[in-house]
């Protein structure tokens, strides 16, 4: 057990040397400008002793020591050690201590709360020492204004340094965490375009291997070739098969993980889509009414589940025919999308290279509608797209540098406002107090001139203590008359409640009013 309190001395000691060189420096340049005052006011040329000067000194280098880990014991100190020598607590040797303390302590100081309690336990051992000394309450608001003046001034200073300070911090601090989220939005923008270009090269150059696949099955089957030719042309449907499962499984490693269906559709109208399709030996059939351009994703979205829905069916059944409609619903503010495959159409209800009818379906939702399909009665297959003619804007990105630059803006303001405004409203209802208690000590030693003109020369001391304040002032005014010779006492009576002269003087001798006066 007696080993603890030794190791966390070790510890401590530990700790302060490793503390950085320049630390160091500045504790013992401050140490040795407040131990300049000691050494001037408390030697014995001065009416101090070395004595005096030996326990300021060592009393000061242990405050510096400890203000880094303990802010407030320095401060608390210096106090301890200014209060014998006067109780209106600034002094010549330890004022600038005082000073320095206050300010390293709301420097260095985390939390208010305890600072604000020290303020007031010394105002209330003050008033305490006030009471028992029986000196005037004079001294005691010399006290409250030397402890406003020369700590909680400097330790408001303090407070605002290291707000300041924090502030700074916080908006270096935030700058950074905004260039780290930029790169990471670059990158996720980089992975977003690798996904676009991967869902491209599906859509783009596997529909045209559906369309090879196509060609190849027609000139397999074309009986003026001959046996080589309808066998080359088979391997060329075969290939062109295994082709599109290989970028498959290309488009599969681009694409980012859980990512939605590319937005960018390719360069080409669905009346050119159709054609191409057509030309290319797939019997399909286009029925469009005329209207305007879609705009937004209404548009990229039509063209692809035509485009989605013509490689399926020229993939799982060639030679089906196919039907296209594209038709407006005025009333909903809608367009539909109905495309039909004839019989043998069966399997067209998989998905193509895993990107088929579920990113279908992912990308009519981002664009604001449905998607259905499923088997027909007569064993084909039936797709429907219904689009809004005016989709969404896609949400805008939530402003994150702005949150976070006005979440560290309000901390710093209640930071400041702790630090700054409630000390300051303290001092300010310190100061009512004080304004309060001044009135009420003027108030006990006022005489008022009808009582004054009341008082007789010759009534004794015990007939005119009815008519007297219950406190006289502490003494004459500055540059009084000389009091009437013979006088055993002379009281001093405010003549107004406020103004401090003329004063009226009452000399008693032997127990009786003997002269009366107005002091100017």
């Amino acid at each position: 057990m007696r080993e603890r309190p030794r190791r966390r001395i070790r510890r401590h000691i530990h700790r302060h040397l490793r503390r950085p060189a320049r630390q160091h420096v500045f504790d013992a340049a401050l140490w040795f400008l407040l131990c300049v005052p000691v050494l001037l006011r408390s030697d014995p040329n001065d009416g101090g002793s070395w004595l005096q000067v030996a326990l300021g000194v060592t009393v000061l280098g242990g405050c510096v020591a400890v203000s880094r880990r303990w802010p407030l014991a320095p401060l608390a100190l210096v106090v301890a050690a200014s209060l014998p020598l006067t109780l209106e607590l600034f002094t010549p040797s330890y004022g600038p201590a005082l000073v320095a303390f206050g300010c390293l302590a709301g420097r260095r100081q985390e939390w208010t709360g305890s600072a604000l309690w020290l303020f007031a336990a010394i105002a209330a051992t003050g008033l305490l020492l006030t009471t028992v000394t029986g000196t005037s309450l004079g001294q005691w608001f010399t006290l409250l204004l030397a402890l406003a003046l020369a700590v909680v001034a400097p330790w408001l200073i303090g407070r605002y340094a290291r707000q300041y300070d924090r502030l700074v911090r916080s908006g270096w601090e935030l700058a950074d965490r905004m260039e780290r989220e930029q790169a990471a939005v670059a990158d996720r923008e980089r992975l977003r375009e690798r996904s676009r270009i991967a869902g491209d090269m599906h859509d783009s150059l596997g529909h045209d291997l559906a369309l090879i696949a196509v060609r190849a099955g027609v000139l397999e089957v074309d009986p003026g070739l001959g046996p080589d030719q309808q066998r080359a042309a088979g391997e060329l449907r075969h290939a062109a098969a295994d082709a599109t499962a290989r970028l498959r499984d290309v488009i599969g490693v681009l694409r980012e993980d859980g990512a939605a269906a590319p937005t960018t559709p390719p360069g080409e109208t669905v009346e050119e889509l159709v054609a191409r399709a057509r030309a290319s030996g797939l019997p399909v059939t286009l029925t469009a009414s005329p209207m305007p351009p879609l705009p937004g994703m209404t548009g990229p979205a039509l063209h692809r589940v035509v485009q989605e829905a013509l490689t399926n069916a020229a993939k799982h059944a060639p030679g089906a025919p196919v039907e296209v409609t594209i038709a407006p619903e005025p009333v909903e503010e809608t367009v539909r999308v109905h495309v039909l495959n004839g019989p043998g159409a069966t399997a067209a209800s998989l998905p193509s290279g895993g990107t088929g009818l579920v990113a279908l379906d992912e990308r009519v939702r981002l664009a604001g509608g449905s998607l259905t399909h499923g088997p027909t009665a007569d064993g084909g297959f039936a797709l429907e797209a219904v689009l809004p003619r005016n989709a969404p804007p896609p949400p805008p990105a939530a402003p994150t540098s702005a949150r976070e630059l006005d979440r560290a803006r309000r901390e710093v303001r209640r930071g400041l406002t702790q630090a700054i405004w409630v000390p300051l409203a303290l001092l300010t209802a310190l100061a009512l107090l004080m304004g309060g208690v001044a009135l009420w000590t003027q108030h006990r030693s006022h005489l008022t001139p009808e009582e004054y003109a009341r008082l007789r020369i010759g009534q004794s001391s015990e007939e005119a203590a009815d008519a007297l304040p219950a406190r006289p002032l502490d003494g004459p005014p500055h540059d009084a008359p000389a009091e009437p010779p013979g006088t055993d006492e002379c009281r001093y009576y405010r003549t107004t409640l406020l103004a401090a002269l003329p004063v009226y003087r009452l000399c008693f001798t032997s127990g009786h009013l003997t002269d009366k006066a107005e002091v100017p």
